[in-house]
């Protein structure tokens, strides 16, 4: 079997995401990031929770420290029935500060209908999603709501830093990972204001929209099985499927800990392999309609998810996985020194950069992940376990087990104005 439709795929999904993109960028220099001044709308910060303990304090602490009129934010936390102390700390931090909410679903129910259920509660103009375990900056909800420039924009997600990024070497290629998937990856999808992957680190939404969404966002399932995890991705999906726009902005940021384990590590791109396969395959009836360049590349990297696996066991079948591998090698060292050179990453500060040879482990951990989690993850497409750090779900309190609470990212200083995108 040829190889060279493969490399097509991978041409095209170069093009697409690195020169259509850029040039994109460039051409819509003025509109690739418009924001407006003075937009004050009401917010909600909705932060979903299970089995956080004491950070989850932390983190309500730094939300109700944003800069964003204090008569204005409002942080709803929703526990998904921990099963540790994290409802106690978060309840501690409601005592503490008037704007504060708790909710408590009344079972696991998982991180997308606990985002519902605050939602409901809310009478906010703006749902401004954030993960129990992120930092956010202070500066980050103006930022959002200042990219609100029109009516169909449903939808702003902000920019992810890895918080920790010289724990270890996986921490550090992490690092590098986040900088391509942020800064150059979604290019394409900025410059035509249809993202179709909001993270839900740091994300703001219409709240019309997301009561509008719904029903659709409630009964999300695999033959009759609960899915809780990609939720992210596929609320995004859904948005863009009912014609809002969704954008970023790299000046409203974040800061979220990377795994360090290969077991977590392997277990977070498991989760988001399951999500891109589910998400890819139902997105298909609805690719035609979006911008020509977006649907070639929606369809391109979905035959790039599928055959790869293919192409690497052909590799080692005929004894030239050697030679793949050092193709694999080539490019990414050649996208280490363009990590390292950038100008937005020159402009970090010393402690959130990485030496450019932590990417090189990727061209082992690439085909590795491809090979082993894309066939895992197409049979476990109708797992129900949580959304994010391997959190166990289950219908009643008492049968969910408990999980390891990760360590929480101190705030962290930045330089004023902070990267440029």
């Amino acid at each position: 079997m040829s190889a060279f439709p493969i490399y097509l795929f991978i041409f095209i999904v170069f093009l697409n995401r690195y020169v259509f993109g850029l040039y994109l960028s460039l051409v819509k220099r003025n509109k690739f990031d418009e924001k407006i001044e003075g937009y004050e709308p009401t917010i909600t910060v909705v932060v979903p929770l299970y089995n956080e303990g004491k950070s989850i304090y932390d983190t309500i602490v730094s939300l109700v420290k944003l800069e964003y009129p204090k008569e204005k934010l409002e942080i709803t936390v929703v526990d998904d029935c921990s099963t540790d102390d994290s409802y106690e700390w978060a309840m501690k931090a409601a005592r503490e500060f008037d704007n504060v909410r708790v909710l408590r679903n009344p079972y696991n129910m998982g991180k997308r209908k606990g985002i519902n259920h605050a939602v409901r509660e809310s009478k906010s103009e703006i749902i401004v999603s954030v993960d129990s375990d992120v930092i956010v900056y202070p500066s980050a909800l103006r930022e959002l709501v200042a990219r609100f420039v029109a009516p169909d924009i449903a939808a702003v997600g902000g920019r992810v830093h890895v918080s920790n990024p010289n724990d270890n070497w996986l921490s550090k290629l992490q690092t590098i990972k986040y900088y391509f998937g942020q800064e150059h990856l979604k290019n394409l999808e900025r410059s035509l204001k249809s993202v179709m992957c909001l993270s839900g680190c740091l994300t703001a939404y219409r709240r019309t929209v997301l009561i509008q969404l719904e029903p659709i966002l409630e009964d999300r399932n695999i033959l009759g099985v609960p899915i809780k995890y990609g939720e992210d991705r596929f609320l995004t999906r859904q948005i863009v499927k009912a014609g809002y726009r969704t954008c970023m902005t790299m000046d409203a940021m974040c800061f979220t800990k990377a795994p360090t384990t290969l077991r977590g590590y392997f277990n977070q791109q498991l989760r988001w392999k399951r999500s891109n396969i589910v998400d890819f395959a139902l997105g298909i009836g609805h690719a035609w309609k979006l911008h020509p360049l977006l649907c070639i590349q929606y369809l391109s990297m979905f035959m790039l998810l599928l055959v790869y696996p293919f192409v690497i066991i052909q590799h080692v079948l005929e004894g030239e996985f050697l030679d793949l591998t050092m193709f694999h090698l080539a490019v990414i060292a050649a996208f280490g020194m363009l990590y390292y050179f950038a100008p937005s990453t020159r402009r970090l500060p010393p402690w959130l950069r990485v030496h450019p040879i932590a990417f090189l482990p990727m061209a082992v951990l690439m085909p590795v992940a491809y090979v082993l989690l894309t066939p895992l993850g197409l049979f476990t497409l109708d797992t129900s376990s949580w959304e994010t750090r391997g959190h166990v779900a289950g219908a009643p309190p008492a049968a969910a087990a408990a999980a390891a609470a990760p360590a929480h990212a101190p705030a962290l200083p930045l330089p004023p104005g902070g990267p440029a995108s």
